[in-house]
């Protein structure tokens, strides 16, 4: 079965900049090509960077913006097809056999193996689809899996089609958009890579990950959402386990505004660390680096 080809979307960069925008996403230069160009090519993306600079959010916007179902499939250690393709709902069979013998009739193997039975996992929603709209398939965090999963999902993305032995060839009349993600803990095989676009995420600059402050936590005051993120910025040049992503930069922010700060303090800073420094080892180097000079830095750069 050939697959068809929806009608070119999006026409230009800017189309997917303004697209994303309008969908609480605030994409650079970068990004927005990189996801221009895998919607008009119909590749898959990975995207790599640190965990939390919005790799998986990008795909909820995408979803949200096109219009179609985001289907997720997240990566574990020793994930395998049954999880990430399909499994026969044993049950639902075993009680239609023995509602059949109860009844006297006769039992056929082959209404036990139909679609009534299937439980669809991600990989089988999002080529079985059947919708005009594709679906936005997010493989999250492929480098969690093992090589022969990554192999089984290359042969997958290289045709867009799934063998179902009981039912048959499974193939995508329209292709859903694929993104990939990877925080890195290993790295991607070279043939995955080579059937992917590929695009690597920075942590936003200030000005950058103060508009996203102001667009996804909008009842934060403006001050305080300079402060908010110069002191961010400033946290990830001191060599922390795990550095704070935008995801903690948000919860921060609304955690001082829930408490009715308008500005950064010491006081506020040692409340609210936990949910800015998730690592007791990275709350104490800051604490040893000093609350009080983070603040004085904060002050002196005059967010």
């Amino acid at each position: 079965m050939s697959m068809q080809k929806p009608p070119d979307f999006p026409a230009t960069v800017d189309d997917v900049r303004e697209g994303l925008a309008r969908n609480d996403y605030l994409a650079d230069d970068g990004l927005s090509t990189s996801v221009f160009l895998a919607l008009r090519l119909r590749r898959p993306l990975l995207l790599e960077g640190e965990a939390g600079v919005g790799k998986t959010e990008l795909a909820k916007a995408l979803a949200r913006w096109t219009g179609g179902d985001l289907v997720r499939l997240q990566c574990y250690e020793g994930i395998d097809a049954s999880q990430a393709v399909y499994e026969w709902d044993y049950s639902r069979q075993l009680l239609h056999l023995r509602a059949v013998e109860a009844g006297g009739g006769e039992v056929v193997e082959d209404e036990l193996y139909s679609e009534r039975f299937l439980v669809k996992r991600p990989l089988l929603r999002a080529l079985d689809h059947r919708s005009e709209v594709p679906p936005v398939l997010l493989v999250d965090e492929i480098d969690r899996a093992d090589d022969e999963f990554e192999a089984f999902l290359l042969e997958i993305l290289s045709d867009y089609t799934i063998s179902v032995p009981e039912i048959g060839i499974v193939s995508a009349e329209i292709p859903p958009v694929v993104i990939l993600t990877s925080n890195r803990t290993r790295d991607v095989h070279d043939a995955l890579k080579r059937r992917c676009l590929y695009h690597w995420i920075e942590p936003p600059d200030f000005e950058r990950e103060v508009a996203i402050l102001r667009m996804r936590a909008p009842e934060v005051p403006e001050a305080l959402a300079r402060e908010v993120a110069a002191a961010v910025e400033h946290l990830r040049t001191l060599d922390l386990y795990k550095p704070p992503g935008v995801a903690e930069t948000i919860d921060w922010a609304d955690a001082l505004a829930t408490l009715g700060s308008s500005t950064l303090d010491s006081e506020s800073v040692e409340a609210t660390l936990g949910t800015i420094l998730k690592y007791r080892e990275d709350q104490e180097h800051v604490r040893r680096h000093g609350i009080d000079e983070l603040v004085r830095e904060v002050a002196a750069r005059g967010a």
